[in-house]
């Protein structure tokens, strides 16, 4: 399972607001909808995360085995 909790870490981090993903970089609000609800996106899209923070795909997105996942909560 693919979770995407360290996007919104690497976000506050580098103070860029999902405001400024959409109207700067042109995010679409329904792909930043569609991670918050933990839904699968292109690569296209973690490599446009990427260049617009400025980070690595580890700084986007996190993969837990299914099993492992209560361990996280």
């Amino acid at each position: 399972m693919i979770l995407y909790s360290p996007l919104w870490k690497t976000m506050k981090e580098k103070g860029v607001s999902t405001y400024a993903l959409i109207n700067k970089h042109k995010f679409s609000n329904g792909t930043l909808h569609r991670m918050k609800q933990g839904k699968a996106v292109t690569t296209t899209t973690i490599d446009d995360l990427c260049k617009a923070l400025k980070c690595t795909p580890n700084d986007i997105l996190l993969y837990v085995n299914e099993n492992e996942e209560a361990d996280l909560e």
